[in-house]
């Protein structure tokens, strides 16, 4: 299902940018602190920040095929985790098809 919002981090958590599985995304770090962007092969979350990449604020990708970021996954998910700052809070601009 296609999505163009803004999600909210909470602290410690990893949170779904995509609510389906999709070929390529869109996202701005929105939040002061950094955040942590992870591809996944399934709607099971990541459990570290291994092979994560970090964004620090207003950084992001446009239109980015999944396959480009994470060129050594085969993912269909993304996930985001805030970073320690603030609290571990942040929040996401997202948008894919």
């Amino acid at each position: 299902m296609a999505q163009n919002t803004h999600i909210s981090l909470a602290a410690g958590t990893w949170t779904s940018l995509t609510n389906a599985n999709v070929t390529s995304i869109t996202f701005q770090n929105v939040s002061q602190n950094y955040i942590w962007i992870k591809g996944t092969g399934g709607a099971t979350a990541p459990t570290s920040i291994d092979g994560a990449l970090r964004y620090d604020f207003s950084e992001g990708e446009a239109n980015v095929p999944l396959s480009d970021l994470f060129p050594g996954l085969s993912a269909i998910r993304v996930y985001a985790l805030a970073g320690d700052e603030a609290g571990g809070t942040g929040a996401v601009m997202v948008s894919h098809a």
